[in-house]
C-alpha cells in the first residue's frame, strides 16, 4: 500500500478558505485562435492577474497565515528569484509583520523594486556560485525568523493547487492540465487537486529545455541535480526538484515536456498578440508546450498561466526582437 501523500486534497481545499479575501481569483481565457492552432478545446487560468502578478501568493499567504502569533510576529524570511520574494513580502505585509528575502543578484529588476516596495529587506547572492538554500537557512536561523521556501513546503504546496481547484471550478471537466515546473510546487499542489477531482486527467509539467531536472529526476526514479540553468525562465532555473515537491510529482505527474527559449518567447508573443495579455517567461512554458504541437493532446485542456511579472524593456526585448 502506498505512503499517505504529503499534501491532500483536504489540505488544498483548507488554503482555499483561507486564501478567501486574500488570492483574487482569477480569470480563464479562452480563444477560438488558439483552440484551432493546437486542435483542442484550451482554458488558460490567468495567474498573471494574480496579486504581484503570480500565483505565488497562494503558497506564501496560506503559508504565513499558519505560523503562531508568536512565531509571526518575529517576522518571516524566504528566498526567490522575485515572484516568491514579491508573495512573501505581500503575505509578511498584510500579516502584520516583516519579511527579509534573499534574492539572486542578477534578479530581474522590477521583481527586486517590486519586492521592495512590498516592504520587505533584500540581501543579495550569487546564484550560480552560492548555495540559497544554505544561505536562506542561516539568515532565518540568525534572525530567529520562519523560513517559507519558495516550493519545498506542505502549507506552500497548498496554497498553490488552489489555482487548479479554482480552474478545474470553472471550466468543468478537464482531460489535461499543463503547468509550468520549476521547484515543482504549483504542479505538484496543481496534480494533488486535479487528480482528486477527476482521477483520469493528464497532469503535464513543462520546464525550459536548459533546466531539465524534473524530467531527469522523474525519468531516473530518484532527485537529479543539474547544472544552475541559463535560461530566459527565470522563475524556472533551479538546479534540482524539492524533496517534498519531487515525492507528490513522482506519484501524481504524468509526463514532462521541454521548451526551448525561442518557443518561450514565440509564446509570449501568440499572448500578447492573440489573448492581450502579458506573460514573463515562465508564465509562458505551459502555453509554449501546447503551440509546439509535439503534445498529444486531448479534447479538453487546461493550461496555468503562471505569472506575469516582466518590465516593459525586457518585454519588448524579447518579444519585439
Amino acid at each position: 500500500m502506498a505512503a499517505a501523500l504529503p499534501v491532500t486534497f483536504d489540505d488544498v481545499r483548507e488554503a482555499a478558505a483561507r486564501l478567501e479575501g486574500v488570492a483574487r481569483r482569477t480569470p480563464v481565457l479562452t480563444s477560438r485562435t488558439l483552440n484551432a492552432r493546437v486542435g483542442a478545446e484550451v482554458f488558460v487560468k490567468c495567474e498573471n492577474f494574480q496579486r504581484v502578478g503570480a500565483f505565488k501568493i497562494r503558497g506564501a499567504y496560506n503559508a504565513a497565515a499558519r505560523l503562531s502569533p508568536e512565531r509571526l510576529a518575529k517576522g518571516i524570511a524566504a528566498y526567490s528569484s522575485g515572484n516568491h520574494a514579491q508573495a512573501t513580502a505581500l503575505a509578511a505585509r498584510e500579516l502584520g509583520t516583516t519579511a527579509v528575502i534573499l534574492m539572486p543578484e542578477d534578479a530581474p529588476r522590477s521583481k527586486r523594486e517590486a519586492t521592495a516596495g512590498y516592504g520587505a529587506e533584500i540581501v543579495t547572492y550569487d546564484r550560480y556560485t552560492q548555495d540559497r538554500t544554505a544561505l536562506a537557512e542561516a539568515l532565518a536561523e540568525d534572525r530567529g525568523l520562519a523560513l517559507i521556501p519558495p516550493y519545498d513546503h506542505p502549507h506552500v504546496i497548498a496554497g498553490q493547487g488552489t489555482a487548479a481547484l479554482e480552474l478545474l471550478a470553472e471550466a468543468g471537466t478537464l482531460d489535461a492540465l499543463v503547468v509550468p515546473v520549476g521547484g515543482g510546487g504549483l504542479i505538484a499542489g496543481s496534480a494533488v487537486a486535479a487528480k482528486a477531482l477527476r482521477p483520469g486527467i493528464r497532469v503535464i509539467g513543462v520546464e525550459p529545455e536548459a533546466g531539465d531536472d524534473t524530467k531527469r529526476s522523474l525519468e531516473s526514479g530518484a532527485r537529479v541535480t543539474v547544472p544552475v540553468p541559463r535560461t530566459i525562465a527565470d522563475g524556472q532555473a533551479l538546479p534540482t526538484p524539492g524533496e517534498i515537491t519531487f515525492a507528490i510529482n513522482q506519484r501524481l505527474v504524468d509526463a514532462v515536456t521541454l521548451v526551448s527559449d525561442a518557443e518561450i518567447i514565440g509564446a509570449m508573443r501568440f499572448a500578447f498578440e492573440r489573448l492581450k495579455i502579458v506573460l514573463e517567461p515562465s508564465g509562458a512554458t505551459s502555453l509554449a508546450a501546447l503551440l509546439t504541437g509535439r503534445l498529444d493532446l486531448p479534447a479538453r485542456i487546461g493550461v496555468i498561466a503562471s505569472g506575469g511579472n516582466i518590465d516593459s524593456e525586457r518585454f519588448a526585448r524579447l518579444v519585439g526582437g
